[in-house]
């Protein structure tokens, strides 16, 4: 039985536990925050919850200053490491990369404070309202906001130039980027096959209840009150969705689609630390698929 280091004891946990045992791999907690960690000395971390005797992780801890110390503690090869996990959160470096590699993304400007007012006004000078700003490497859609005019806009800058005025803000960029009313919301998840090339393995959409809609919501994730429906994704956003985790070199990618009501499709972000919904939302081969690929990354360290 290959042992499996999970850091999350989220829904991802309780999700693939058993489906996993059932191909022979036992998923056990590594604690990565919220403890203390033992730095030095000989042998594994005794504070761990547990036995450390790992095989593989799955996938590198959200945390990155814990998770480099458990890593350099335990050396285990992850499903989605360090560089993967980083290059995800970077949203600008996301966006940046798929324009150049000929995907379709929002138009986006990122600005990098401290800045001042005429370099705002500058960079949202291509865009018409409204428009939404997003903190670069923030989750959940934890300080997404949409600007309906230029006030809008600078009322929200003044908050972020607050949160980013503190010396110890580690990202201090956030994006302005087109919005699309009406866009219809997915969630694409996608494994490395056994050859390394990026496969769908099916999909979410994810909606807001008619109520919320009328209040005038638009945000979709899940953690603000949209429900995750199981869809089968056209083949053009199986293929973007595939290009996208091809281009970002990534094995397990959740790649967020905004589908426009003009039919224009576009990656909107990425994900690699991304939930696992239940199994009925994706196709039938998920978790062998899942299995294997946790298999080879234990097999090539």
């Amino acid at each position: 039985m290959l042992r499996l280091a999970v850091a999350s004891r989220a829904e991802t946990f309780d999700r693939i536990r058993d489906p996993l045992a059932d191909r022979g791999v036992e998923v056990a907690h590594l604690r990565a925050k919220e403890r203390a960690i033992r730095l030095t000395g000989e042998g594994a971390d005794p504070s761990l919850d547990g036995d450390s005797d790992f095989d593989a992780g799955f996938v590198y801890p959200s945390r990155l200053m814990e998770a480099a110390a458990l890593d350099a503690r335990l050396d285990l090869p992850w499903v989605n490491d360090r560089a993967a996990v980083a290059a995800s959160r970077n949203k600008a470096g996301v966006i940046a990369a798929l324009d150049a590699a000929g995907l379709p993304v929002p138009e986006t400007t990122m600005v990098s404070n401290p800045v001042d007012e005429a370099t705002v006004l500058d960079a949202v000078e291509p865009f018409s309202f409204p428009v939404v700003v997003k903190p670069n490497s923030a989750t959940r859609g934890v300080g997404v906001a949409k600007a309906g005019d230029v006030d809008d806009l600078l009322g929200i800058v003044d908050y972020l130039n607050l949160v980013h005025d503190y010396r110890a803000t580690g990202d201090k960029s956030y994006l302005i980027q087109e919005f699309l009313p009406d866009a219809r919301d997915y969630r694409a998840m996608v494994l490395a096959d056994a050859d390394g090339a990026p496969t769908s393995a099916g999909a979410v959409e994810r909606r807001l209840p008619d109520e919320r809609l009328r209040e005038g919501r638009w945000k979709h994730n899940v953690h603000r009150g949209a429900e995750a429906v199981g869809v089968d994704l056209p083949d053009r956003a199986r293929e973007l969705a595939e290009g996208a985790a091809a281009a970002l070199g990534i094995d397990y990618l959740g790649v967020d689609l905004l589908e426009a009501g003009d039919g224009r499709l576009v990656v909107n972000e990425t994900n690699a630390r991304p939930t696992v919904d239940a199994a009925t939302k994706y196709e039938p081969e998920f978790y062998d698929r899942l299995a294997g690929l946790i298999r080879r990354t234990a097999d090539a360290e």
